[in-house]
């Protein structure tokens, strides 16, 4: 009684072992040790049932030194045991036999068994010179008492001399109890990871539809991750400096990537026309093409002007050579005037209030519509969008975009987060504050901020600088990145010592090698970039 009770004990233990193994090659281990364990087993085989296949996954034996499988790095060579062959069900081989038919299966000496296919077990023992005797093969079966894998235990000892026995109902009975806990253990890892993947993949698919959604920024999503992972490896690896206390945890680093993955989730409650928008005047299309046509209206009133004014001077050619010079020097005057337009409608360049004030006197100007009636040549809604200073955006249209990280915070602060990934809508909602307090959408400062937010801030800035796929803009060289990085370090835009990790440890360089076209590599002299003194 002392005994079974002792190994009743065991039994429990190896059950909350199973519970709290999260490795599956650990797990299946864990079962096969605690399996020998409990009925005294010399070796044993464990499989995992996929598509119609018993796959080994851990062989163990004792006596022979043999470990494969699991954490042994052992690779197992067996071919997989098919369940069906040749169209009828395997009951030959005693594992497939138990699967197909649901029951633990006891043989006392498998030698004088009559009913299954041994030779495969016979050929393996003149190998070893080992003998195979006693049994216990016994299904694993989940919640839902579906089959998922067979446990095989081979060689039961006696415990006082050591002789190989057969199992005895005890042992049958723990080893059918544990392979309960353990296929429940085995069935709940599966779908944890399941789920992990099924999390991780609609993740990507979210950020994927917002690269797909704008061809202006497709890959932005893709690319931020990576950088902000690259420069978390950089401030954990740092052992000098501010953050030489930081570091980050195999969980740190999923909750980070998972952040990094979600950080613009919010972009799809933009409307394409704000977030694609290519030019000043574009909306459902470029109004600059509208433009055109009303300029190509007054270049031919002007003609016909010219035209009406030399049939009422009608052989005065001083006369209409005067009304000759003025009809070129308009047209003239109106192609400099649609060519000043539609530069500043790209608005790659700052605007300057004098070109704003140019624009407000062109808006002056009249056409005459197809009705007849005299319209200005630029609506108010045209002056205001082509007096933008820098890029294509109006107030309105920036503040649309910004709203972006609005919806992202309530977006990841509406979801159950598990606890290992608590942290995720703060890391994800915080690239677009600035150190000072000056950013959005909570002002909030450096000292409020996370390690992890601030890092994420820096990469997502450095994404946008170095991006080759903006409409307004071309991706600018390496060296004028961390400029204006630099710059902006100093003014307390971002968090300082993490840009120092950034330049000391290069992160950037291994990050242009990687995403930036060759063009856009340039050399770099780190004592030149503003705010960071050179340390080695």
């Amino acid at each position: 009684m002392s005994e079974l009770l002792d190994r009743i004990d065991r039994l429990n233990e190896i059950g909350i072992a199973l519970s709290a193994e999260t490795d599956t090659p650990k797990l299946l281990e864990l079962i096969m040790m605690g399996a020998k364990s409990l009925t005294r087993a010399d070796g044993g085989s464990l499989y995992i049932l996929k598509g119609g296949e018993l796959s080994f996954e851990i062989i163990s034996n004792d006596s022979l030194d043999i470990q494969m499988g699991g954490s042994s790095n052992n690779e197992i060579t067996f071919s997989p045991i098919p369940l069906v062959v040749e169209d009828l069900e395997n009951h030959s081989n005693v594992v497939t036999h138990c699967v197909l038919s649901g029951k633990t299966i006891n043989i006392a000496d498998a030698y004088n068994e009559d009913g299954f296919d041994f030779t495969g077990t016979r050929d393996f023992d003149s190998k070893t010179e080992y003998r195979t005797q006693s049994m216990l093969t016994f299904p694993l079966k989940d919640h839902e008492q579906e089959i998922i894998g067979v446990l095989q235990l081979i060689n039961a000892r006696d415990e006082s001399s050591g002789e190989v026995i057969e199992f005895n109902a005890i042992d049958q009975q723990l080893a059918e109890s544990l392979a309960s806990q353990a296929a429940v253990a085995l069935t709940q890892r599966r779908l944890i990871s399941e789920l992990q993947v099924l999390f991780e993949s609609f993740i990507r698919m979210i950020a994927a539809a917002i690269d797909d959604k704008s061809p202006y920024t497709g890959g932005h999503c893709r690319r931020i991750p990576v950088l902000t992972m690259m420069l978390a490896e950089a401030a954990h690896g740092t052992r000098i400096g501010p953050l030489k206390n930081f570091c980050i945890s195999d969980h740190d680093r999923y909750e980070l990537e998972i952040a990094a993955w979600l950080h613009d989730c919010g972009k799809v409650v933009i409307p394409e026309y704000v977030m694609d928008k290519a030019t000043k005047l574009e909306t459902i299309c470029d109004r600059i093409h509208e433009l055109e046509l009303r300029f190509e209206v007054l270049r031919r009133d002007a003609e016909i002007r010219f035209l009406q004014g030399c049939l009422q001077r009608d052989g005065e050619e001083q006369s209409i050579g005067s009304l000759k010079v003025e009809y070129e020097q308009c047209c003239q005057q109106l192609v400099q005037d649609f060519e000043f337009l539609r530069k500043a409608n790209i608005g790659g360049e700052f605007m300057s209030d004098d070109d704003v004030a140019r624009i407000r006197r062109l808006s002056e100007m009249e056409w005459i519509d197809t009705a007849g009636e005299c319209r200005p040549l630029l609506s108010d809604d045209e002056v205001t969008n082509l007096s933008i200073k820098r890029g294509t955006l109006n107030d309105d249209e920036r503040e649309i975009i910004n709203s972006h990280i609005i919806a992202t915070v309530k977006m990841l602060e509406s979801l159950p987060f598990p606890r290992n990934l608590q942290n995720v809508p703060e890391y994800a909602g915080g690239h677009h504050e600035k150190m000072d307090g000056s950013g959005y959408p909570r002002g909030l400062k450096r000292d409020e901020m996370s390690v992890q937010a601030r890092i994420m801030a820096i990469a997502d800035i450095f994404e946008a600088l170095t991006a080759s796929d903006r409409p307004y803009k071309k991706g600018k060289k390496l060296s004028e990145c961390l400029k204006i990085m630099g710059s902006m370090k100093k003014e307390g835009h971002i968090d300082p010592d993490i840009f120092d990790i950034f330049i000391k440890e290069r992160v950037y360089q291994d990050y242009a090698e990687e995403f930036l076209d060759p063009e856009q590599i340039d050399e770099i002299d780190e004592s030149s970039i503003p705010g960071y003194s050179l340390r080695r």
